[in-house]
């Protein structure tokens, strides 16, 4: 979080430097793509508490479905994002093409890590279903597993509702 603060800021400090260009790079981010990935990774992160509650009440077969789901929304997530990029990148703005595009990829990119890794998170969790399925019984340790995946899970999503407006709305 400490270092996602320090982009913010690095963010904020350049727009200063040149509002006018930012506000110009901006304009060419769709939006939409932006909105539809907030989407995915809110209905990602309700799916996320829906499971952990499922699990509280040693319901792994629904826990094992909302994971799922959850890794769905993330896969939607990455999959628009590839599709932004590639817009971006074929009209000719790359990472080298201005510090808003700096800013865009650096940003972006090491947030869509976070959310790759987040994804290894879910893959991890729906297979500790699998294995408290055949166990039948949920552990205070299972819990646990399940709560730090899920606000590692949450902690993507945050970061993204701090980057989405950031980047794509604060003119």
């Amino acid at each position: 979080m400490l270092v996602f603060a320090l982009f913010f800021l690095v963010f904020v400090y350049y727009r200063g430097l040149d509002s006018e260009m930012f506000t110009q790079s901006q304009a060419t981010l769709n939006l939409h793509y932006g909105a539809i990935n907030t989407l995915f990774l809110l209905t990602s992160s309700w799916f996320v508490v829906l499971a952990l509650h499922a699990v509280r009440q040693n319901r792994i077969y629904r826990a094992r479905r909302l994971i799922a789901l959850a890794g769905t929304c993330g896969f939607g997530f990455a999959v628009v994002k590839v599709f932004e990029y590639g817009e971006k990148i074929r009209s000719g703005y790359v990472l080298t093409t201005n510090d808003f595009f700096m800013c865009y990829y650096g940003f972006t990119g090491i947030h869509f890590l976070h959310l790759m890794i987040g994804m290894c998170v879910l893959v991890f969790l729906w297979f500790k279903c699998k294995s408290l399925i055949a166990v039948g019984d949920v552990k205070p340790g299972d819990i646990q597993t399940f709560e730090s995946g899920g606000a590692y899970w949450h902690l993507v999503d945050l970061l993204w509702i701090v980057l989405f407006p950031l980047i794509y709305l604060v003119k």
